[in-house]
């Protein structure tokens, strides 16, 4: 998904705004205990249409959609109670919750929703990401508590992509910009959701308070302290010490023998593994020498010895990936044969593809080396060791790897112009995957594409995506993701390494925490003081 780099940020690590409070809902914070957390930065602004760096866990916290994904994958009413969608799947028609209001008092109603929807597409382009943005063509009011939303096709995943942490959510009218717009900034983060931003301290910690207006169940902690802990170890520190309550997020939140060393130490402390949530992946580039070859991006996939590897770097948190989706992801359970680890298979390809070892074990074909580029984020230690690891069993078979480590801003850079030979990157998980995850395999805004783009029926696979999420038939848009799917599998874009993760750990002040049905809405509200009743 779409990052921007914030002058805020910048200059608070340029060190230019050392210290800043602000407040944008008057009165004085809620007594009582707060529940503490930890994250790597601030929340940010908390703009509900835009990204980073708002952080999408806390404008989760304060924003609400329409829809919800349940704890089954399913989804369920939120905002709304009802809708219907019409039979050519173009017309989704929702019925509102009755009796909501903004943390401001302004009413939650259909103009209210459609005021919103006006506000993100005016900003289109912003958003192209994600498919419905660009399949929207209006939105109608149809009753003060009714609104209309009308596609340009059907879209299969539109509900789901209604439920997401961004950008389809809710601020207060009074709270937009100028004229109604959101693109440049608001005024305050105003939502309809169970916590309201009260305070931010830049590079210390943001507070909430819970809204005393939430129509749902309102939360049992008065306040959430989030503190700023840019470093996993520090923040396991924090938590042992007692200075955060709790942990919670992508493996990698606190370093994995830290999660393991307390969860061995119950009733002290708690500790859980999520069911997964994405896959982890390195992306092959078929557009690029020598990856644009079929037989060596085959021997990669069966050359990296993945047990080993979850096993000593990721220390069995997360379980091996053999497929770009986990087959308990909706349509990917096609049936597909994994690319075993056998390093006499990977051999067998490269000697018959004409790749021949020289005399320092290291392979060419008609003077040109077989060596390629592995990138990663530099500061990301666990990416750094798994692509150690890579690099050691590519050389096995006489494949050359040069790491290449820079910050995120020029990763990110290169999975979209595609100046990478393989490059780390994830599925998006639930609700992501896998419709959403795949709309983006058309536009250069990801490694995906610039990791099929050399692929001869490249043309195909768009057309497929395309029209598996614009089936309305079931059983047509299973065959299609079955012939998508298959298709990328042989043609072995993808080194899947492994199925991520959320961890919790928290203290025993803390009860009733559960993982929520993504990996960027936590449940907070539904966390309680220990001993508490609920």
């Amino acid at each position: 998904m779409p990052k921007l780099v914030s002058l805020a940020v910048a200059a608070l690590l340029a060190g230019a705004v050392p210290h800043l409070t602000v407040t944008p809902v008057a009165g004085a914070e809620p007594a009582g205990p707060p529940l503490t957390f930890s994250w790597p930065t601030n929340v940010g602004p908390l703009n509900p249409h835009l990204y980073a760096p708002n952080q999408m866990f806390a404008q989760a916290s304060v924003y609400e959609p329409l829809v919800t994904i349940r704890a089954d994958g399913t989804v369920g009413p939120w905002l709304a109670t009802a809708w219907t969608i019409s039979q050519d799947g173009r017309t989704y028609d929702f019925t509102l919750r009755p009796g909501v209001t903004f943390s401001d008092g302004t009413p939650f109603d259909a103009a209210a929703v459609k005021a919103n929807f006006d506000a993100i597409l005016a900003n289109r382009s912003r958003h192209d990401w994600l498919d419905l943005t660009r399949q929207i063509d209006r939105v109608e009011v149809t009753g003060p508590l009714a609104v209309r939303l009308v596609l340009k096709a059907a879209h299969d995943p539109t509900l789901r992509e209604l439920a997401l942490p961004r950008p389809f959510r809710f601020v207060s009218p009074a709270a937009m910009g100028p004229g109604g717009t959101t693109a440049n900034g608001i005024k305050a983060p105003i939502g309809t959701g169970p916590w309201r931003l009260i305070g931010t301290r830049l590079g210390i910690s943001d507070t909430f308070a819970a809204n005393p207006t939430y129509w749902g169940g309102k939360p049992a902690f008065a306040r959430l302290v989030v503190k700023v802990i840019p470093d996993p170890n520090t923040r396991a520190i924090a938590l042992q010490t007692g200075e955060v309550d709790l942990v919670y997020g992508a493996a990698g939140q606190i370093p994995s023998e830290a999660f393991l060393r307390l969860r061995n130490q119950a009733p002290a402390f708690s500790a859980a593994v999520s069911a997964p949530l994405a896959t982890r992946v390195l992306a092959l580039n078929s557009a690029r020498v020598p990856t644009d070859d079929p037989a060596v991006r085959r021997a990669i996939n069966h050359a990296v010895d993945k047990d080993t590897l979850v096993r000593t770097v990721l220390d069995g948190l997360e379980p091996r990936a053999d497929t770009l989706f986990a087959p308990t992801v909706p349509y990917a359970d096609v049936g597909l044969t994994p690319y075993r680890f056998d390093r006499t298979a990977a051999e067998r390809l490269l000697d018959e593809a004409g790749w021949a070892r020289g005399r320092d074990g290291m392979r060419a074909k008609a003077g040109h080396p077989l060596s390629l580029e592995l990138d990663f984020v530099g500061t990301n230690a666990q990416q750094k060791a798994i692509a150690e690891v890579v690099q050691a069993d590519l050389a096995r078979i006489g494949i050359a790897v040069r790491l290449v480590g820079e910050e995120e801003s020029a990763i990110l850079a290169r999975q979209k112009d595609g100046r990478f030979g393989l490059i780390f990157g994830e599925t998006w998980g639930p609700p992501y995957d896998p419709a959403s995850f795949i709309s983006a395999m058309r536009a250069p805004s990801h490694a995906d594409y610039q990791a099929q783009k050399g692929l001869p029926d490249k043309p195909a696979i768009d057309a497929t995506i395309t029209a598996a999420l614009a089936a309305t038939d079931p059983a047509e848009r299973r065959r299609l993701y079955a012939t998508l799917l298959t298709t990328l599998h042989e043609a072995a874009v993808y080194l899947p390494i492994s199925h991520a993760v959320a961890m919790a750990v928290h203290r025993p002040t803390v009860a009733g925490v559960r993982f929520g049905a993504t990996l960027n809405e936590i449940p907070f509200a539904a966390m309680r003081p220990a001993g508490a009743g609920r």
